[in-house]
Parts: C-alpha cells; sequence; structure tokens
C-alpha cells in the first residue's frame, strides 16, 4: 500500500516539477551561469570573466542610484499597504452595514494586472484631464493645473508607488482580516465586560495577536516589491533621467535594451541573493513565532 502511495505521489508531482524546473530552476541555473561571462543575448561567442561583471555592478552609479529607490520603493510599499490594509480591516471587522460590498471592492485591484493597473493611474495623473488634476483644479480654485506626475523626476517614483499600493492594499486587507477571525471573542467580550475602550483593546489584545498575519504581510509586500517591474515599465519606463529605476528595471534595462546578458545576469544575482536574505528572515521570524504560540 505505501508502494503505490508512493508510486501516485511522484506521477501526480513529475508534471509540477518538470514545469518548475524548465520555467524556474534552470533559468536561475543559466543567470548564475552567464553572470561570469559577457554574453550580450545572442551570439554564440562569449567569454568567461570571472567576477568582474559584480565589480562592475558595485563600482556603477545606476546600481547604487537604483539601490536608492529599491530601498525607497521597498519601504514605502511595506508601510503604506500594510497600514492601509490594517485600517480597513479593522474597521471592516466592526460589523460595519455593507461590509462584504466593501471588501469586495477593496479587494478587487489585487485581482487586476499590474498592467491594467499602470494604465489606469496614467489616465489618473494625465497633466491635462487627469482625474488627479482635475480635483485639484475644483479644490484649489485653479485655472488650469497640469502638473506632471510622471514627467518629474521628484515626483515620478512617489506616483508610482502610490499606485502600486492602492493594488497591494486589497491584499493586505485579506491577510489582515484572516488574522482578525482567528482571535478569541471572548477576550474582546471579558474587555468590554472590565470596561476597556476599544482603542485600549485594539492596542493590547487585537495588534499583538494579529503578529503572524503581520509578518506574512510584510514578507509578502517587501518580495513583491523587490520583483516589482511592470508597472514601472508601463508608467515611467525607469525615467525621468533614472529617477524610478529600480534593482529590477535595471536588470532589464541592461540585459534587453543594452544587450549585455551577462551583466544583467549578474545584476539578477544580487537581486535574487537580496530577495533570499529576506526569505530567509521570514522563515526565521516564523520559526520564531511558532515557538511562541505553540
Amino acid at each position: 500500500m505505501e508502494r503505490r502511495d508512493t508510486f501516485w505521489r511522484v506521477v501526480l508531482l513529475a508534471p509540477v516539477l518538470t514545469v518548475f524546473s524548465v520555467f524556474v530552476l534552470w533559468p536561475l541555473i543559466d543567470s548564475f551561469r552567464y553572470s561570469i561571462t559577457n554574453w550580450n543575448g545572442f551570439s554564440s561567442d562569449f567569454d568567461v570573466v570571472g567576477l568582474a561583471n559584480f565589480a562592475r555592478v558595485f563600482s556603477d552609479p545606476q546600481f547604487f542610484n537604483a539601490i536608492a529607490n529599491t530601498a525607497v520603493w521597498m519601504v514605502a510599499a511595506l508601510v503604506v499597504p500594510t497600514l492601509l490594509g490594517l485600517g480597513l480591516a479593522l474597521l471592516l471587522n466592526t460589523g460595519l452595514r455593507g461590509a462584504r460590498i466593501f471588501k469586495s471592492i477593496f479587494y478587487l485591484p489585487i485581482c487586476l494586472a499590474a498592467v491594467i493597473v499602470g494604465q489606469i493611474w496614467i489616465w489618473i495623473y494625465q497633466p491635462d484631464w487627469g482625474l488627479l488634476n482635475t480635483t485639484i483644479e475644483t479644490v484649489t480654485g485653479m485655472r488650469r493645473f497640469n502638473f506632471a506626475w510622471l514627467a518629474e523626476p521628484s515626483t515620478a517614483l512617489g506616483s508610482v508607488i502610490l499606485a502600486w499600493s492602492w493594488q497591494q492594499t486589497g491584499l493586505a486587507m485579506v491577510i489582515f482580516l484572516a488574522g482578525l477571525t482567528a482571535i478569541p471573542r471572548e477576550l474582546l467580550e471579558a474587555a468590554d465586560i472590565d470596561g476597556v475602550n476599544r482603542w485600549k483593546q485594539t492596542r493590547h489584545i487585537v495588534l499583538p495577536m494579529l503578529r503572524p498575519a503581520t509578518v506574512v504581510v510584510i514578507a509578502l509586500s517587501v518580495i513583491n516589491s523587490l520583483k516589482g517591474f511592470d508597472i514601472l515599465y508601463i508608467m515611467t519606463g525607469g525615467g525621468p533621467f533614472q529617477s524610478s529605476n529600480t534593482l529590477a528595471y535595471f536588470m532589464y534595462e541592461e540585459s534587453f535594451k543594452k544587450y549585455r546578458m551577462g551583466y544583467g545576469s549578474a545584476i539578477s544575482v544580487v537581486l535574487f541573493l537580496i530577495a533570499l536574505s529576506i526569505i530567509y528572515l521570514y522563515f526565521r521570524q516564523l520559526r520564531k513565532l511558532d515557538e511562541v504560540y505553540d
């Protein structure tokens, strides 16, 4: 019986593992292999240059600019959707009338492709007739406010972060709502009987018990921000003047625009190692949480 079960496990897992190996594992190995070459992406003739690409990466001003932009992107993509998602979850968990409808509305953006989200926000930021500038005109009474949010280096990255946060907030909200359902109602009822107000209940009971959900939200936010590319490609293309160029976009630009596949692979390896470090810290924190709640 055990042999038969093992056989069917292998049969059922084989297609999944094959697809994973072909489309994930093999390209990953290839990235490490090409990162020590000067391959241009087309020619079959290329040389092994050792660690020269990595030396170049860590001496490239554009790389450090991309690192700085990625850090800003990561922090903002972590803080804004997390706080908004937590706030919405707490609000919708109070028995608000029509809560189910609001949950669907707030979750809808995460169901959209990032390309669609980017296009929607391009229309919102449009200088002449976009929703944002039109609203500012209406509120302030200005005759013509046509600020180009995506064309100014000082606002381009922040504008994309706002669009990204709008999409990601729904995911954080759903995870926090799942965490809220796991909190025993008896604790909150006992707090009500003792005369503890809603704010103190949230601070001393709800938020500490939402710690596992918070860890998940933070980990997903950081990992998703590191690989964020499509919305940047649609909205700004890394510009203007590299002001919204992140590591993921920098890797694409070097690999597929400048045909420096070896150099782009080295950037991808650095990005992979950063993501791997974050995932390691994430699982380490999860292990600690398991020890606390076991």
